[in-house]
């Protein structure tokens, strides 16, 4: 028989026995979706702003600010630096904070590119601040001045009455000399704030940056800050004999290009006033010449005698009452002090400054001896300042200074204002 024809039937229990069902599917877990991208975490503030640190200053009667990376920030109070402890030091992220507090992004990009920024702050109603950010050593560093909105007057610093009758000059050269910090801005301000009071004229200042800031009174005051309304500082000078001034503020007196400007401004009816870097006022003059060449002295120093008005040297000195005080050597170019700077007979001009009181003329000594006598700043003080400390030490001997009266002076000053109050 074919087998093919007579299969052999198989049981269902056999036939599963040699073809076991198939395991059943396995079942896929699915992967954990993907975690949400966290939100971004809020960098932490720091523990104090620019605009807090400028109050402390401004309560604790501070000029400037010193902020560095790495270091506590610090106070010039009364000419000395004090740490402010209740800042906290300085890091680079803190840095990039105070930086983002007061810079725009366009000069944030100029101080990375340049490393080195001037520009000014102002706080509506409370302060403005000139400002210099600048690269260190050790980090980014920035510098805070610290300028009041009220502008001071001539008579509240307590200046010399002859700036009142400078600043009327129709026209010539002033200058205001004085080492960094002596007060030389204030100065300026407070002369051109009386002119504002007096005269009907055209005031154009070229600064950089921009301190007090002047309305418009009697005269129309123009203020060009270098960086915001010129691109260039010598752009700006060129272009100030062709907007009709009557008197021209150029700042510091830098290079040989504004020396000419401003003379040449001063020759031709305008009143020009400057700034430069000299503690007496006969040594401005020679400051000036030394910007030339020997053969162009003689040229220059011509030009400088026939347009000067006069030269005021201002020191700054602490006071017994932890204050600061102003003192000043004048110059004024009369006829006869002319004569002395044309031959360049410095003994001469010194001793006509020191006698000719009537206009005004004075040698620092003199303002030394005078602040000392009112018992306003020590003779320690006093000779610290002085150009010659022994001429004022003989000053103070022929006058009749005493220690022990000058203490007498100071306590009964004090008494007197004890019962007034």
């Amino acid at each position: 028989m074919n087998p093919l024809n007579n299969p052999t039937p198989v049981r269902p229990d056999a036939q599963a026995r040699r073809s076991p069902p198939p395991p059943p599917p396995l079942a896929i877990t699915p992967p954990p979706p993907a975690p949400a991208p966290s939100a971004p975490q809020p960098q932490e503030t720091p523990l104090s702003t620019i605009e807090q640190m400028v109050r402390d200053a401004h309560s604790a009667g501070a000029s400037d600010i010193h902020i560095r990376v790495g270091l506590l920030p610090r106070f010039r109070i009364r000419g000395v630096m004090q740490v402010a402890t209740s800042h906290p030091k300085v890091t680079p992220e803190i840095f990039e904070h105070y930086l983002a507090e007061i810079l725009t992004p366009e000069q944030r990009k100029q101080f990375v590119s340049s490393k080195e920024l001037d520009t000014a702050i102002f706080y509506p109603g409370f302060v403005r601040c000139r400002l210099n950010c600048f690269d260190s050593l050790n980090g980014g560093a920035i510098v805070l001045r610290l300028i009041s909105l009220n502008i001071p007057t001539i008579d509240s610093l307590r200046l010399p009455e002859v700036l009142k009758n400078i600043i009327l000059r129709s026209q010539g050269l002033i200058l205001v000399t004085g080492p960094t910090g002596s007060g030389k801005s204030t100065t300026v301000a407070a002369m051109i704030d009386h002119l504002n009071q007096m005269e009907q004229k055209h005031i154009v200042t070229i600064e950089d940056p921009i301190e007090f800031i002047h309305p418009s009174k009697k005269c129309l005051v123009s203020q060009r800050e270098v960086g915001l309304h010129t691109h260039e500082f010598q752009q700006a000078l060129r272009a100030v004999l062709r907007e009709d001034p009557d008197v021209i503020l150029i700042g510091e007196m830098r290079d040989r290009v504004t020396i000419n400007t401003a003379l040449q401004a001063a020759q031709t009816g305008h009143l020009v006033l400057g700034t430069l870097h000299t503690r007496s006022a006969i040594n401005a003059i020679n400051r000036l010449l030394n910007m030339y060449p020997p053969d162009e002295q003689q040229g220059m120093r011509i030009q400088i005698c026939d347009s000067l008005v006069a030269v005021v040297a201002q020191l700054l000195l602490p006071t017994v009452d932890n204050r600061r005080v102003a003192v000043h050597d004048i110059l004024v170019n009369t006829p006869a002090m002319h004569d002395y700077l044309m031959k360049g007979d410095e003994d001469e001009a010194f001793r006509l400054m020191e006698h000719d009181t009537y206009e005004g003329m004075q040698l620092i000594n003199q303002a030394l001896y005078k602040v000392v006598l009112e018992g306003r700043v020590t003779i320690e003080e006093a000779a610290k300042a002085s150009p010659d400390a022994s001429d004022l030490d003989r000053r103070l001997r022929t006058g009749g200074y005493d220690a022990a009266d000058a203490r007498d002076f100071k306590g009964s000053k004090k008494e007197r204002s004890v019962s007034a109050r």
